[in-house]
């Protein structure tokens, strides 16, 4: 009877990373579009609706990349460690844009939720030598939250007074959702560090 062979390694450069990376390297030209846009929602019609696009394709990729990963067995630490960027880079750069320069969204909007995700983020890397805190349900509910919310802002429909009180609902949604989530991971994170003190 012979031995199984042994596994072999998934690659770091798989199909799940890649698309990871793509989505990473979208980022600058969807801050560019919207840049390019600017103030001039008439005239810079087109440039608006391409930074739609950029967006749209980039926060579809975030369930490609997952759903590719799993499904073929392609997890990877490289892949643990650039999605979460690639997602905090999107929507990270999409709120503060949207902020400033454009003045579609006060400060606290970006400020909040930079907060939370940088915070969190680097709580769960500072215990990780003790155990991996895994996303909950309400972390990823709170990310298609941030994820509809910002694609509702970079919509050129704010003219139609519907669409902007429903684009400010869905927002305070995501926004209160990150905060709630955000100090429940804290509480945990708390209970972790103390147990393993």
């Amino acid at each position: 009877m012979t031995a199984p062979e042994p596994a072999q390694p998934v690659s770091r450069l798989n199909i799940a990373n890649i698309i990871t990376m793509a989505r990473i390297a979208l980022v600058p030209f969807f801050a560019w579009a919207l840049l390019a846009a600017g103030w001039q929602p008439i005239e810079s019609l087109p440039k608006r609706w391409i930074a739609v696009v950029i967006f749209v394709v980039a926060a579809c990729t975030d369930k490609v990349d997952g759903s590719l990963a799993r499904s073929r067995g392609l997890i990877t630490d490289l892949g643990k460690l650039l999605d979460p960027i690639a997602d905090k880079a999107l929507v990270g750069v999409s709120l503060v844009l949207l902020w400033f320069p454009l003045r579609e969204l006060p400060f606290w909007v970006p400020l909040l939720v930079l907060v939370r995700e940088f915070g969190i983020t680097f709580m769960r890397m500072g215990l990780k030598r003790y155990e991996v805190m895994p996303a909950g349900r309400g972390g990823k509910l709170k990310t298609v939250l941030q994820t509809i919310a910002i694609g509702l802002f970079l919509l050129p429909f704010h003219s139609f007074t519907w669409f902007h009180v429903l684009a400010w609902v869905v927002m305070i949604l995501a926004v209160a959702l990150t905060v709630i989530t955000g100090v429940d991971y804290a509480l945990k994170g708390w209970k972790i560090h103390t147990e393993h003190r």
